[in-house]
């Protein structure tokens, strides 16, 4: 019967005068907004708005109002609200704040703080294991960072991090610093010398993902919300710079990913709401970071590099293929008729018989696309048990590992030969238990697979002859990521 109760409850407004959001309005001020503010934009707790809480199940709102957070400030409130009151609080979350979200230069600034200054810490390692031999792990069962050896695989450090870490951490060239952004728009730079925070700072209020320029100078961060790009100076997060995510004809757009392509020397910028890709080079000793705008056909969720950085592979979430847009001359090349979701920012290149091809899981079907990335002809689609998000591999593995995150078979991993095209394997790691994201040590000997559960761990391989290793366990570890691969930019890692 409460869920039948509940479900009118999604289409009332606050503002409708709903008894039972009025209500839920009024526990959030009692209960809540000492930690997360009035307006909701996040305190010493994170945002509690629709765009941060977009990707977590109602039934996990409930569950955490109810019984909190382990290792948290977050307690619970089960004994004090009842089961309809956490119903109708939940529901409340879910539902836009009466102050529209807003997020200045002036509020970035004011956020920013120094923890540790760089020029007071050793410069070398203050560990004994190899710097670019470590994995960054993000655990989202608890919202937290570990440090991994990734010869011992045993845990250097951990340490909380704020809501929801996403887009995956980003590394400064030498491999020393790593910077973190949270989904409620706070970013962390942390130092892998000496396992500390450096720094940080809130540059919004739902950050997609950032990316850190050639030369380890700037850090670029790409906002849902407010819609604008953040321009940090990598050195301790000073704010520089904010520039709004407008369109050429004045429609304002989110940001849908920021990287860097290294070859370019420039940062490359999908928006949401617009048919625009930017570039912004990062050259020189000051460079303005003004856009270079190209035209798409579609606008773009989505997208990868060709290994030469000079085509982009983009897609939209309702585009029914990919387009291919030469970075060069600013236009559409080619388009690909690729069936479903394909999540290309997950998708993986390897050399076939002398040829670059390129492989990207998909979201919505349970397969894989193969494309030939001299002629951008679709190669193959290979059948999995269902639809995937991540796929992964190394220049020393005869296989690329995909999961099957969104089937029901999620306890299942693939392993395609990259050679043939066809699944040479597929393991079972935990029955029942979700299989995902896999990545590799530096030199590619071993790899790091997720078991996705909050009692979840990580399971070393050994990738020649797939004999498990060891088991880490973790609360529910999703991505992880190898200093040296991601500061080489090695084939068969994500960018």
């Amino acid at each position: 019967m409460r869920a039948l109760w509940l479900l009118p409850l999604l289409w009332i407004s606050p503002a409708h005068g709903s008894p039972a959001l009025d209500q839920a309005a009024r526990d959030y001020q009692q209960y809540c907004q000492a930690c997360h503010a009035a307006n909701r934009f996040g305190g010493s707790g994170p945002a509690l708005l629709p765009e941060s809480l977009g990707r977590i199940k109602p039934a996990e709102i409930r569950q955490v109002i109810s019984t909190g957070r382990p290792a948290s400030q977050m307690a619970g409130f089960a004994q004090v609200l009842g089961p309809e009151r956490i119903d109708a609080l939940a529901t409340y979350l879910q539902q836009p704040p009466a102050t529209p979200p807003t997020w200045s230069e002036e509020q970035i600034r004011a956020s920013h703080q120094v923890l540790n200054p760089i020029e007071q810490l050793p410069a070398t390692p203050q560990h004994d294991a190899d710097p670019l031999n470590l994995f960054v792990v993000v655990e989202a069962g608890d919202h937290h960072i570990s440090i991994l050896d990734g010869d011992r695989f045993t845990v250097l450090a951990r340490f909380a991090t704020h809501f929801a870490v996403h887009g995956g951490p980003k590394f400064s060239p030498d491999g020393r610093f790593v910077y973190l952004a949270s989904r409620d728009g706070w970013v962390s730079q942390y130092d892998l010398h000496n396992l500390k925070l450096v720094a940080e700072v809130r540059a919004g209020l739902n950050t997609r993902n950032l990316a850190v320029s050639k030369d380890g100078r700037w850090v670029l961060v790409g906002n849902y919300l407010p819609g604008n790009l953040v321009l940090l100076d990598a050195r301790d997060l000073t704010p520089v710079k904010s520039i709004a995510a407008v369109g050429q004809d004045g429609t304002p757009s989110r940001v849908s990913a920021v990287y860097t392509a290294p070859p370019r020397d420039s940062f490359i910028v999908a928006l949401k709401d617009v048919k625009e890709v930017w570039e912004l080079s990062s050259a020189g000793s000051s460079p303005d970071f003004s856009p270079r705008r190209i035209q798409a056909q579609d606008m773009l969720d989505d997208f990868s590099f060709s290994p030469d950085y000079r085509q982009l592979l983009a897609t939209s979430r309702q585009a029914q293929g990919g387009q291919v847009l030469d970075l060069d001359s600013g236009r559409v090349v080619a388009n690909i008729a690729l069936p479903g979701m394909p999540h290309l920012g997950s998708g993986t290149y390897w050399q076939r018989n002398g040829d670059w091809v390129f492989a990207t899981p998909n979201i919505s079907k349970g397969l894989v696309s193969v494309i030939d990335l001299k002629t951008w002809k679709l190669i193959k689609e290979i059948p999995t048990l269902g639809p995937g998000f991540f796929m992964r591999s190394h220049a020393n593995s005869a296989y690329a590992w995909t999961d099957v995150f969104f089937g029901p078979d999620n306890d299942a991993i693939h392993l395609i030969d990259k050679q043939t095209l066809e699944i040479a394997h597929t393991l079972r790691p935990v029955p029942g238990k979700t299989a995902a994201h896999v990545e590799f040590s530096h030199d590619g000997r071993y790899l790091l697979l997720s078991i996705w559960a909050n009692d979840g761990a990580l399971i070393v391989y050994d990738s020649q002859t797939l004999k498990e290793i060891k088991r880490i366990p973790m609360n529910k570890p999703s991505g992880k990521y190898n200093v040296g691969n991601k500061i080489e930019f090695a084939e068969g890692t994500s960018h």
